[in-house]
């Protein structure tokens, strides 16, 4: 009876192995893509696993992206509501949205999609030398305010017609979650989308290893032609984002200092800060917490960190002797390749 058994069981262990074997070499054999272009203000680089060129579905979705949440595109949704246009948002709109209003209240204000006005006024001024009175910062907090924001029936409401949405940062991660979709939904395993520096990915690369990504030093390189790495990190299976101002900083008491505007006070925030870089389960939050913790300083950023233990941080910052340092989550140690 046992033979009987072991016998009828030989042809479906057989077939197993024979599919396995097949799954396997097939693969190996897939050819891996890569897809390169320009879109929201910068280029993306996506490499993945697949017998075809995706790249048309690639853009396709992208521009999807930026007709909902690009002011810099005339038709986008987002520049209709700066417009103050009569306009309901379409879903992708909505998702960035209320992900931007949550994490404005969990970081206390740190993120804020409407403090596009005074970035711009400050980072002119850091330019010609000339900064905003207190007048003009003044002025311009009036517009300033992501609980001056609504959703009433469909429709973004806000306090003040002059207020303006900008989701620069929040956008591109986005957008690496929409195209790392994509992806999954084609059952596509093994892929890496960096748009901007932001980045999601899965599985691994061609040479079967995990995904590595640098963190750039902070370095004096007015020119942008340095680009010494601080640490490597191995991010298979995660979203990260880097915020940082590389090569547009400050000196004050021989202190490195960023050039980051909080939206609570409309001043430049003087918190040693070099960079940011956060992982996550998605790209979008990835991106905003990072901008939220230049703003918000290593201490309180450490305090958001101890409450989501599902993210992970490393930071690169001024210490008190002015030297770069270094402070990372605990859980991130072991994705330290470098």
């Amino acid at each position: 009876m046992k033979n009987k058994k072991l016998l009828w069981q030989l042809p479906f262990l057989t077939f197993l192995i024979v599919a396995t074997f097949l799954i396997i070499h097939q693969q190996r054999s897939v050819p891996y893509q890569k897809s390169t272009d320009f879109i929201f203000g910068t280029t993306f680089h996506i490499t993945y696993q697949c017998d075809s060129d995706l790249t048309p579905y690639i853009k396709a979705e992208l521009m999807k992206v930026d007709n909902s949440l690009s002011p810099f595109n005339k038709s986008s949704i987002i520049t209709a509501i700066n417009q103050n246009k009569d306009v309901m948002p379409d879903s992708m709109f909505m998702d960035v949205f209320q992900l931007a209003m949550n994490i404005s209240a969990d970081t206390d204000g740190a993120f804020d999609i409407t403090v596009a006005p005074l970035v711009n006024a400050w980072g002119f001024g850091f330019k010609s030398g000339q900064h905003p009175t207190k007048q003009q910062v003044d002025s311009l907090m009036q517009l300033v305010g992501y609980q001056k924001l609504a959703i009433v029936d469909g429709y973004v409401k806000k306090q003040d017609p002059r207020m303006m949405l900008d989701c620069s940062a929040i956008a591109k991660g986005y957008g690496s979650d929409v195209v790392a979709k994509l992806f999954r939904d084609r059952g596509i395993k093994n892929f890496m989308v960096e748009i901007g520096g932001e980045i999601v990915t899965s599985g691994v690369n061609e040479k079967k290893q995990p995904w590595s990504v640098g963190v750039t030093k902070p370095t004096d390189d007015s020119l942008n032609i340095s680009h010494e790495l601080q640490t490597i990190l191995n991010v298979t299976d995660k979203a990260m984002a880097t915020s940082g101002n590389y090569r547009n900083f400050y000196y004050k008491d021989g202190k490195k200092f960023a050039h980051t505007v909080d939206p609570k006070t409309g001043y430049p925030v003087q918190h040693s800060i070099l960079s940011a870089t956060v992982l996550a389960k998605s790209c979008a939050m990835a991106d905003a917490y990072a901008t939220s913790f230049m703003v918000m300083g290593l201490e309180k950023a450490q305090q958001v960190l101890d409450r989501h233990p599902e993210l992970m941080a490393y930071f690169i910052y001024s210490d008190q002797n002015g030297h770069d340092a270094v402070w990372f989550s605990p859980s991130l140690r072991d994705k330290i390749a470098k």
